[in-house]
């Protein structure tokens, strides 16, 4: 089969390896899509993993072979898979903590090499825990291009769960990528559940005009540049002088989290959601956060918990994802989406890789 596979120094090169063997318990997917995630580049562009490896982890296909004792799944099921699934037993799980959980942190999906993910290869092998908790089917007509925004769409709400936003509340998301789009859509729709009289007001920020004007349909009531508009005056502005009540970072730029403090009230929260590299500092003053009584906080990848609910929300068009894809390439250009995602002009968003697909 064929597979990107990062050598490296930061390389990633298309070549031919062997698709990978399944055993008990466990299936293989012919991948038909997988998103490309930024937390996948990281690791290639700060070669944050050993090579040789196959990223990719939003994954969606058809199942191709069953191993002995698998009930759930026949051939040709057309699912999703989540690649961390955890243990639901130990210190963490017991406390929904799961990403920090042994078992979760323990990649189930693998293209060959060391387990990664391996969504950017023509084949992926999905071992016997993930194929007990972790693998979603995919109903008839929903693409596989949407299905893989499953896992990412999981993330998000993950985060929004967590913050918890009120129907007062004044919400600032930072960035309007594929994930700040999502959240803006998420935060939308959560206040709107619990408001009675009270909307919260959303705020949008990116420096892509399209991205802007996205995020306005999306649910923001106002969007900004940054570059134009002094974004901590207008939250101050909008909310009697006082700032924003939650924060969410879904950006990894300089200054970025100075900003969401800069645009935030005493006592709110601010969650860091992009900033997931160890080579990645934040600073601020202690009377920001102590003085302040502010919450900062972090939230990382899905929660098993909320697994359905996102393929639900995904696959019944509640929340209209689909309208993030911007791009579809065949595995011999996934370079090029590497370059999109890393330096995105106005119209990409989502790139999604097709395996399967030679032109």
């Amino acid at each position: 089969m064929h597979a990107a596979v990062y050598r490296g120094g930061s390389v990633v090169s298309v070549e031919e390896i062997p698709t990978p063997a399944i055993g008990p318990g466990e299936i293989l997917i012919r991948v038909e899509a997988c998103g490309i995630c930024h937390t996948d580049l990281k690791k290639i562009e700060y070669n944050l993993l050993a090579p040789p490896r196959v990223f990719g982890h939003e994954t969606a296909g058809v199942v191709a072979a069953v191993g002995s004792g698998v009930t759930k799944f026949k051939l040709g099921d057309r699912v999703v898979a989540f690649h961390h699934i955890p243990c639901r037993q130990c210190f963490y799980c017991r406390r929904k903590i799961y990403a920090q959980c042994p078992v979760y942190k323990k990649v189930g999906i693998t293209a060959g090499f060391e387990p990664a993910g391996g969504g950017f290869a023509q084949y992926v092998r999905v071992m016997d825990w993930i194929v007990e908790d972790g693998v979603e089917k995919i109903p008839d007509g929903i693409s596989f291009e949407r299905a893989t925004l499953v896992e990412p769409l999981n993330t998000c709400l993950k985060a929004v769960v967590q913050c918890d936003p009120g129907p007062a509340d004044f919400v600032v998301i930072l960035g309007q990528g594929p994930i700040g789009l999502m959240f803006t859509m998420l935060t939308r729709r959560a206040v709107a559940h619990v408001a009675a009289r009270v909307a919260a007001r959303v705020a949008a920020t990116d420096t892509i005009d399209a991205r802007l004007e996205l995020a306005t349909q999306c649910g923001a009531e106002f969007a900004w540049d940054p570059r134009k508009v002094d974004v901590a005056a207008e939250a101050r502005r909008l909310t009697g002088g006082r700032g924003a009540d939650l924060v969410i970072v879904a950006a990894s730029v300089p200054g970025i989290v100075d900003q969401a403090m800069a645009c935030s009230r005493p006592g709110s929260r601010i969650l860091l959601f992009a900033q997931t590299s160890a080579t990645e500092r934040i600073e601020t003053t202690g009377a920001d956060l102590c003085v302040g009584e502010r919450t900062l906080f972090g939230c990382y990848s899905a929660s098993v918990d909320l697994q359905k609910e996102s393929a639900k929300l995904v696959f019944g068009g509640e929340i209209p994802v689909e309208a993030l894809i911007s791009h579809r390439l065949p595995l011999v250009k996934i370079r090029s989406g590497f370059e999109m995602a890393l330096h995105p002009g106005p119209k990409s968003l989502k790139i999604i890789v097709q395996p399967q697909r030679w032109s």
